[in-house]
């Protein structure tokens, strides 16, 4: 069964995503030394991994990690810092800016037009529209926000999973994951949240089967989107399943490439690792950073399959 870990606000922390997934997985250096008791993992590991297994080995075991400069994607955690602000009754647009303010000079990648002042000025008017709505509700912010979860999936394995908030969206209790974005999200046809593979992870991580997204959407006229699903028990079964047959497949070393170069889908030319698998220097300089003692991989000789 699950078991709840805690919040991070509870204990005053601001972990970035790079933060929490650190947390996900030890560092390379250590891991010849793990006993299989301490391998844990994550839904990103998850999705990385039913994504292309090449990818996740380039990323979770030779080192290989996406630069931060991604504009959309550090706002995002800013803004992430912003609601908390809001829930813990502390200024949000001045903990935005004060989030925001450090990604100023970082070389950031804008798209669509973005610029750093725009992005803040709709932040601020996203923060102004969600307080008007009024339709959220968290009670002990510090302990339901941000909160770790905990859930063994073998003998070996434990699977980690950080909730955004459990509160109420009108007056219903919900799981809610916060998501920020310059294009509404799809309401059409009815029911397809419930297809939304992340979500059905936090529900079979919580066993809480009413799930919300509050989607924040920066565009000219920004908007709110609240949208919530109910997650049935056979999904939270058939996921479990998956997450062992993956898991059995990360272990046995079966990391093939699956190429993705075909229209209209075409995964691989906006995957940032596609420079390792093309041979480009170049291409892995501009996107990819590799973290130290990633080059040791005896430890995967180690497996017991």
């Amino acid at each position: 069964m699950p078991s709840r870990v805690g919040s991070r606000y509870g204990r005053c922390l601001c972990l970035t995503g790079e933060q929490k997934e650190r947390r996900f997985s030890a560092p390379f250096q250590e891991r010849k030394s793990l006993t299989a008791k301490e391998r844990i993992y994550s839904y990103t590991q998850l999705s990385h991994y039913l994504t292309c297994p090449r990818r996740y080995r380039h990323r979770y075991l030779d080192g290989w990690q996406e630069k931060d400069t991604r504009a959309a994607m550090l706002f995002g955690r800013a803004f992430e810092r912003a609601l908390a602000a809001y829930f813990l009754r502390d200024d949000s647009a001045a903990v935005l800016f004060q989030e925001w303010q450090l990604c100023q000079n970082q070389g950031l990648q804008y798209t669509k037009g973005d610029t750093w002042d725009r992005m803040l000025q709709q932040g601020i008017q996203l923060l102004d529209r969600f307080c008007q709505d009024d339709r959220i509700r968290i009670r002990q912010p510090r302990r339901n926000l941000q909160i770790k979860f905990t859930r063994p999936v073998s003998e070996k394995n434990d699977f980690v999973a950080y909730i955004d908030a459990i509160g109420t969206l009108d007056g219903t209790r919900c799981l809610i994951e916060w998501k920020t974005t310059s294009s509404r999200y799809p309401e059409e046809p009815p029911g397809l949240l419930a297809l939304d593979p992340q979500l059905v992870c936090y529900s079979w991580m919580t066993g809480i089967s009413e799930v919300a997204q509050v989607v924040f959407v920066r565009k000219r006229l920004v908007e709110v989107q609240y949208l919530r699903t109910r997650i049935t028990d056979q999904q939270r079964h058939e996921f479990g399943h998956l997450v062992e047959d993956t898991i059995r497949r990360i272990e046995s070393g079966q990391f093939l490439l699956h190429g993705g170069i075909r229209f209209p889908q075409n995964p691989c030319s906006t995957c940032p690792y596609v420079g390792l698998c093309l041979g480009k220097p170049e291409l892995v300089d501009a996107a990819l950073v590799r973290r130290p003692g990633a080059e040791d991989l005896g430890w995967l000789d180690e497996l017991t399959y």
